[in-house]
């Protein structure tokens, strides 16, 4: 079922118009689909039970949208805040960053509890089907979403499904920046990409899993779909490596370290020379 679910991923990833939707869900099958898991749906029925979910909260939408005929974009906000964070009660708590869950588009869908980015991908999944208009804005530290634009000169407002679809003002965002160590600029509300979205969710599967290393095998398929995308940092190919070795394939794990030396051998010798370090360490410890 992995290498299914990875073949449509990597293609996914390819397409002229990548599905973040589809794309986290393949993701999440990595998780939900693994040996044990009860009962064993096929990827098939993952997929269409999540897709029917966001179809179910779109109709909703859309039959608020036909009572209410929102005019602007915080008409329109304050509709979605209604339905999505109060009526079906999406939202997020300072416990979900401990929860593998919340990062799991299936999961997120059943508990409607995630973190932040997650809760962003299903207003705009669930907008998108109900013909309004929403993206996702990456700001340092705290995903959010702008309900209206994104062409110049469009209105727009901004909102947090995380609390419930609290709408922000630019003051808002710049405390929400600072609280990170940054300093709020326009172009933080660039709309966000399917492909950085999506490694942004794999990055916190990652970060989630690297703070317990009884979870070194998740963290391990997180780092392997995330070298999937066209897009990624070259040290990912070091952390799978280690991972490997981490997980028991000492081999499979050397030679990956040895080709990730052989690159940094052009700009970074020294750092080449402490990875084949490693990888002698790796293959030592089949003796």
């Amino acid at each position: 079922m992995t290498e299914q679910s990875r073949a449509r991923f990597r293609t996914e990833a390819r397409a002229e118009h990548p599905d973040a939707v589809l794309l986290c869900l393949l993701a999440a099958a990595e998780h939900t689909l693994a040996p044990g898991a009860e009962p064993p749906p096929t990827l098939e029925e993952l997929l269409a039970a999540c897709q029917a979910a966001l179809d179910r909260h779109a109709a909703a939408v859309r039959l608020a949208v036909a009572e209410r005929a929102p005019a602007t974009p915080e008409e329109t906000a304050a509709l979605l805040a209604a339905v999505l964070g109060g009526r079906e009660r999406f939202h997020g708590r300072p416990a979900d960053y401990r929860r593998l869950e919340s990062s799991l588009l299936p999961e997120v869908l059943r508990r409607r509890r995630g973190l932040p980015i997650m809760l962003s991908l299903v207003w705009t999944a669930v907008a998108a089907r109900a013909g309004l208009t929403v993206h996702g804005v990456a700001l340092p530290g705290h995903f959010i979403v702008a309900v209206g634009g994104p062409e110049a000169g469009n209105e727009y407002v901004l909102a947090d499904p995380y609390h419930g679809g609290r709408l922000l003002d630019l003051d808002d965002v710049a405390e929400l920046v600072l609280r990170t160590g940054h300093h709020f600029t326009p172009d933080m509300l660039t709309p966000a990409q399917p492909l950085d979205l999506v490694l942004r969710v794999l990055g916190n599967i990652r970060s989630w899993a690297t703070d317990r290393p009884e979870q070194a095998r998740t963290q391990l398929w997180a780092t392997e779909l995330s070298l999937l995308l066209p897009r990624h940092p070259a040290q990912l190919r070091l952390e799978r490596a280690e991972l490997l070795v981490r997980t028991g394939d000492f081999l499979a794990g050397a030679a990956e370290m040895d080709a990730y030396a052989e690159i940094l051998d052009a700009f970074d010798p020294d750092s080449a020379t402490k990875v084949r370090r490693e990888a002698r360490a790796a293959r030592h410890r089949l003796n």
